[in-house]
Parts: structure tokens; sequence; C-alpha cells
């Protein structure tokens, strides 16, 4: 049996009871026969009472306990905390709003009491994520005092960075130090991705996913899933910059836009396109390479070519040579915003 049933049936009894009681009374108001009137009531208790003791009861019980549940613990501590503060305010305020004559010296201070835990409680809730940083950082301060981190350096991940699918293989040579965390905004990105009708976007999106997939089974990958979220903000972008700046963490991508948002923001930002040309071969003018050249270049009798790591080498009179491996002399080393281009000429010329 239900609970919501037995909810049910106690409130027939108890309505039917208090309307038979209710017709009875009105009987010998009104000079009618009590007994009548007494089923009569009872009965249109009884059906009230099956009908709206669950609305009264059980209905607004659940509601409330789903209510709770949906609040994160970071927000109801801060509400508690809010409310404490305020309290404490209200209660040195009504001092001397209670030594105004009546009904102000009674009136007030309850008042008081209203308006400050209210405002209390929506400050701290408001600046919730402002407050865990504050005891957060407290917490990692003391520990690092006696020689143990409570914390753990943490990267949020970008989606562009996901989809990009170098992060798998940089994390398990170790080159990343701390938790990559994933927050679960830029996972629903990357699953709109993969269920777009466009079949490039698709790809890319399943790729993200996949990339996502190897990391968690990977064990020597430090990898987290998060349900990090900053609410009335719908831009993924957006939000992984106020979540880093809040947490005091950094963000890695391949977005530039988001690059140069966050750098203005004050948030920091790794970049592994800028950790790709980091580590590229470095070649100076004189010295000799072998290069493919693939197609012509901009220039009359330029050929184009591209070394290992995806660097543009620019063959002079290089044109002559498509389709062929040849050596050639590096002339100039030119570093641009796209990433680093080399010029040469053939080694034969």
């Amino acid at each position: 049996m239900s609970s919501e049933l037995i909810v049910r049936l106690v409130g027939m009894v108890v309505m039917s009871i208090m309307g038979g009681r209710l017709g009875i009374s009105l009987s010998f108001s009104f000079d009618q026969s009590s007994e009548l009137w007494g089923s009569v009531f009872a009965l249109v208790g009884a059906l009230a009472g099956l009908i709206t003791t669950p609305f009264l009861t059980t209905r607004p019980v659940k509601r409330f306990r789903t209510a709770i549940t949906q609040i994160s613990v970071q927000r109801m501590l801060s509400g508690v905390l809010g409310l404490v503060v305020g309290l404490i305010m209200a209660a040195l305020v009504s001092i001397p709003l209670s030594q105004l004559p009546d009904p102000f010296g009674q009136l007030l201070p309850f008042l008081a009491a209203l308006i400050f835990g209210y405002a209390g409680t929506a400050i701290f809730v408001l600046r919730k994520n402002d407050i865990a940083n504050v005891f957060r950082n407290r917490f990692s301060l003391t520990a690092n005092q006696v020689g143990h981190s409570s914390t753990e350096k943490k990267i949020l991940l970008d989606t562009s960075v996901i989809i990009d699918g170098r992060i798998a293989d940089i994390a398990r040579t170790g080159f990343i130090s701390g938790q990559m965390l994933v927050p679960s905004f830029v996972l629903l990105e990357l699953q709109h991705i993969a269920d777009s009708s466009d079949s490039l976007r698709r790809q890319r999106g399943r790729r993200g996913l996949d990339i996502l997939d190897r990391m968690q089974k990977d064990s020597s990958v430090l990898f987290q899933i998060t349900d990090l979220d900053v609410e009335g903000v719908r831009e993924v972008d957006d939000k992984l910059v106020i979540l880093g700046k809040q947490l005091n963490i950094a963000i890695l991508t391949n977005d530039f836009n988001l690059n140069r948002v966050a750098e203005l923001q004050g948030v920091r930002v790794l970049n592994i396109n800028e950790l790709a040309n980091a580590v590229k071969a470095v070649y100076i003018p004189g010295e000799s390479l072998d290069v493919q050249v693939i197609q012509e270049g901009k220039e009359m009798s330029q050929g184009v070519g591209y070394l290992d790591d995806g660097t543009m080498v620019v063959v002079e009179n290089g044109k002559s040579y498509l389709n062929q491996t040849i050596p050639v002399i590096v002339t100039k080393v030119l570093q641009t915003a796209a990433g680093r281009m080399i010029f040469s000429r053939p080694e034969k010329d």
C-alpha cells in the first residue's frame, strides 16, 4: 500500500468526522434532523478528504524534496551562512531599534530580522562561487604551509582542443601537470556537434567524443567530467572564461578568439598550437633539408612543400620540381601568427 493511499484514507476519516460534527452543529441552528445533516456532511467531508488530502500533504512534501535535491551543497551552505550573518546584523541593529517608542520598538526589530536575513541569504547565494574560492584558497594555503597540498592544479578543456585530438597524446607524455576538467556543458556541445546534419561537423564531434573516451580509459591521464556550470550564461566560451576566473585555473584551447578574450579578463590560457610551434625543429639560413614539392606557390616559379610537423616550405624556382623530393637550402625563416614558414632554394641552383 502506497503512502499516498494511506494519507488519503486518513484524510477521508478525519474530514468525515469533522464534516459530521459540523453537520450536527448546523442542524441545531436550522432546526433540522441532526442524523441526516450529520450523515450528509460526513459523506461530503469524506469525499473532500479523499480527494484533497494528497494536495495538502504528500504532494507539497515531494515537491519540496525534489527542489532540495536540485540545490547544490555549495548553494545551500552559502544560503545558510548568509542567513546567519544577516540575523547577526539584524540582532545588532535591533538593539537601538527596540528602544524606540511603541509600536516602532516592537515592529522594527522584527522587520530588521526579515530584511537582513533575506538580504544576507540572497547576497551569499549570488556570490557562492567567490565564497567557495575564498575557503578553497584558504585551505590550500594552510595545507601548503604544513607541506601538504590539499588541492590539485586543474585545467579546463575547451571543445576545440578536444576535437583537435592532440591533447590525448600530450597528456599521456606527462607534460600536462594536474587534472584536466571537462565541464558538462562542453560535453553537451560536443554531442550537438556529433548530431549535426553537416557531415564534416558530425565527424568532428564524434572524433571529440572518441578522444574523451580514450582519455577516460587511460589510467595514466588525470581526466574528469564535472558538473561545474555558470548560471545565466548560454555561450560555452563565456562559461569557460567565467569558470576559469572564478576557480583561478587555466583554460586549454586552440580557439584564437577564446584565447584573446580569456587573456583580456586575466585568465591563464594554454594553447596547443603555441606549444606545437615551440617544439618544432629550428632551421637557420644555410641549413639543408629534404622536402617534397607538392604544389605551386603564389609567385611565379615558386613551389610549396610541407615538413612532417606541418611547417610550410616555400621553394624558389621549385615549380619545375613538382611531385619530387629534393634537397633545399634554407634562405629565410619567417614566424607568423599562423605558424612558422621556411623560404628556401633548390640545392642544385
